[in-house]
Parts: C-alpha cells; sequence; structure tokens
C-alpha cells in the first residue's frame, strides 16, 4: 500500500511521524512524510521520501512573530488559535496541492497538525482513505477534557463538550482558507468540521488509558520510535556522564518567545551547584551565561541519553514527556501553551512529577520543591514500573497494522 503522511509543526510534531513511515517501509508499504522543511531532518536520518511544505515554522517561532508572542503573554486557546491559523491559512492552496501531487495513486494519507484539513480534502480529491494522526488525543471523551484548555476550567460533566468547541473553534479558525483550496480543486464546501474518520494517537496506552467511550476506530497504539542506530557520545558529554552522579537533564524543544533571562535565573538558583544537561533547542538562550556545573549539549537522542539522568526538566509537549517516562526517570514539566498543561497533569497523575512548573513565571522556589520531589525513592520507583512497562510497547509496530486494518475495511 501507499501511504502519504502530511503533517504541521515542529520537529517535535514531524519526528514521530518519519518513524511511523519507516515503520509502514519496513512492512513492505510505499510512504512520504510532508512536512517543513526544517522539521526533516529525522525522516532523511531514516531514508524516508520527503516533501517539503510550504512555510518557515521555525521563523514563525521566532520572537517577533505571533506564536511566540502567544505564548510569552500566556494567552489563551483563541489567541493560540489565532496564531495557528494564520500559518495554515497562508499555505492552505500551496498545502492542498503539494499533498495532491505526492499522493497521486496512495491508498490513504494520513493528516495531523495544522496541515490536517487541507489533507483530509486532499484525501477526498484522491479518493484516498483520510486518517487522523497525532500525539494530542482530540477524540472526544467524558475521560478528560481537551488537551488545548487548562483542566481547571473544565467540570467532569463538561468534558466531552470540551473537546467537541475546541475542535469547533479550530475548524472555525481554519474554515474559510481550507474551503477556498478546495473550491481550485472542485470540491464543495464543508460547512462542518470532519467527525468520523479514523485516528490512529502515537500515545501510551499506560499513559493515557483508551477512554471506554471512544469509538472503534480511534486507537492509542503507543510511542513511535525508530529503532536508532548504535550512537556514541561526543567525548564531553561522555566524559561529563562519567565524571559524577547522574545529572538533571534540561531542555524545551522547539520553545521560544519565552523570557529567557528569569527561567535561566530560577533554574541556575534552584540547581544550587548540581550537575545539569542543558539543550538551548530553539530558545535562542546564550550556553555562555550557565555556570560551570551546566554543560550545553547538542541534540541527543533521549532514548540513550533519559535513562543516564536523574530527572528530566522539560515544556511537557507529547514526545519529550513519553520520553522521559519511558526512561523510567522522574519529570520536572515547565509547560508554556498548549497541550504542555495536559501532559504535565498526566505525569502528575502518574505520579512521575509534581505540580508544574508555570513556564511563564518560573520561580527557583518552584524548582528546588520539584527537584526535591524527583529526587524521592518511591518517585525513581514509580518511574522505574513504569517505564519497563512503556518499553514493552511497540507503538509503531501496532500503528501500522491499525493502519493496514483501516485502508482494508
Amino acid at each position: 500500500m501507499k501511504f502519504i503522511v502530511a503533517t504541521y509543526g515542529t520537529e517535535g510534531d514531524a519526528r514521530p511521524f518519519a518513524a511511523l513511515c519507516r515503520g509502514l517501509m519496513d512492512a513492505g508499504h510505499e510512504a512520504r512524510l510532508l512536512a517543513d522543511a526544517a522539521t526533516l531532518g529525522s525522516a532523511h536520518a531514516l531514508g524516508v521520501p520527503t516533501a517539503a511544505l510550504a512555510g518557515d515554522i521555525r521563523g514563525t517561532l521566532n520572537p517577533d512573530h505571533a506564536i511566540a508572542g502567544v505564548v510569552a503573554r500566556g494567552a489563551g486557546f483563541n489567541a493560540t488559535a489565532r496564531a495557528l491559523a494564520r500559518i495554515a491559512n497562508e499555505n492552505a492552496e500551496s498545502w492542498m496541492r503539494t499533498i495532491i501531487e505526492a499522493g497521486e495513486g496512495c491508498d490513504a494519507i494520513l493528516v495531523a497538525g495544522l496541515a490536517a484539513f487541507v489533507g483530509l480534502s486532499a484525501a477526498e480529491y484522491l479518493g484516498a482513505r483520510g486518517i487522523g494522526a497525532g500525539m494530542i488525543p482530540i477524540t472526544p471523551t467524558t475521560a478528560f477534557p481537551s488537551p488545548f484548555l487548562p483542566g481547571k476550567w473544565v467540570p467532569r460533566p463538561l468534558n466531552r463538550a470540551s473537546h467537541r468547541f475546541v475542535n469547533a473553534m479550530l475548524w472555525k479558525a481554519f474554515r474559510d482558507k481550507t474551503n477556498a483550496a478546495r473550491a481550485i480543486f472542485k470540491l464543495p464546501p464543508r460547512k462542518a468540521v470532519w467527525t468520523d474518520h479514523p485516528m490512529v494517537y502515537g500515545v501510551s496506552p499506560n499513559l493515557l488509558p483508551t477512554p471506554a467511550d471512544w469509538p472503534a476506530n480511534a486507537h492509542l497504539c503507543g510511542q513511535w520510535l525508530a529503532p536508532g542506530p548504535a550512537w556514541t557520545p561526543p567525548p564531553a558529554l561522555a566524559n561529563f556522564l562519567a565524571a559524577g552522579e547522574a545529572p538533571v537533564y534540561i531542555g524545551f524543544g522547539s520553545m521560544t518567545g519565552f523570557d529567557n533571562a528569569r527561567l535561566l535565573d530560577a533554574l541556575i538558583e534552584a540547581m544550587a551547584g548540581r550537575r545539569a544537561l542543558f539543550y538551548p533547542g530553539w530558545s535562542g538562550i546564550d550556553p555562555k551565561v550557565l555556570p560551570e556545573n551546566f554543560l550545553v549539549i547538542d541534540d541527543t537522542p533521549h532514548d540513550w541519553l533519559f535513562p543516564r539522568t536523574a530527572a528530566v526538566i522539560h515544556h511537557g509537549g507529547s514526545g519529550t514527556s513519553h520520553s522521559a517516562a519511558r526512561a523510567g526517570v522522574p519529570s520536572i514539566v515547565t509547560p508554556f501553551a498548549g497541550d504542555q498543561f495536559f501532559w504535565a497533569g498526566r505525569l502528575r497523575l502518574a505520579g512521575l512529577a509534581p505540580a508544574a512548573v508555570d513556564g511563564r513565571r518560573p520561580e527557583a522556589r518552584a524548582f528546588t520543591r520539584a527537584l526535591d520531589f524527583a529526587a524521592d525513592a518511591r518517585v525513581r520507583t514509580r518511574a522505574r514500573v513504569l517505564g519497563e512497562t512503556m518499553r514493552a510497547e511497540n507503538g509503531v509496530v501496532d500503528a501500522v497494522a491499525a493502519l493496514e486494518r483501516i485502508v482494508l475495511s
């Protein structure tokens, strides 16, 4: 079978789909990943065919641009949706054209992120199976509120309604440009958001149990990871790890636009000389301002690094949250926007993380309390047990099997 995967977001959004494409290829299928050019490195490393979707996600996340401003101001869901919509709306026609050209003769198009609505439209045009995919559960349920809304805002009886509300708001933000792109390809305008298409999630059912009220076409498959080649750390990292106790990892992935100075001051004070690994990511943080107990590292495979750490301080993205839990180490989550607060809550419910440290208003004493929590023997035991369970999952294999059943049904 031939699969096209179309997504648009940060590198953390694209990396799991590169692993899924590799899994589809290893199972004898054709697969191609379409995403922002800056996020295709993992696909190239895995030998996955790619095509770039128009746009510049890294440039848009620059502090001078919209999304970074939303993060820095701590704006609500509506403002975040509008900022994201601008990216998709500016590129809707181009994305749809690229997906259609790449998808000629394909059996299914997996769609995710900002490319979801034009991707489903492209599948309709091509007569291919449209399948939703992602690392954030958006299928309505009574089990938990929409990951895009702070849980404290949503009374439990309104959990299912919160998903429908968020999905409707996203469709409202993208609707006009999506329908304009559809018109170019002679497709009728859509009045309502898609609701009946199958969904596959690269989410661990051990971290987020499958809701009992989900439809049969929604699948939690486990984290999507590619089997990595043997990786050798650079000498500076190997020497640092060998020189003392396990360090704390600190990294915020593709997050930018936050108060770098305030966050760093809080972290440095809380670490109080303890050993730390720091990954700058897209933050723009100048490594020269860090003290000697911090080692600055480049992008390092999480499955290799995290088991060698005492705890992981991160932004709460789905991928990093899963990788830290899978490694069997505690998390300290510093969420900034979107679904990051949701994953902070899931890790806390699992007993692997304390209350989140607000990334927009970080304080040293909050990090200090969180570090004490992560050092507790009971927390470390819970983390180790869940990690063993999650490492027994095979999310890519399960997702490939689910996709084969969906396409052949």
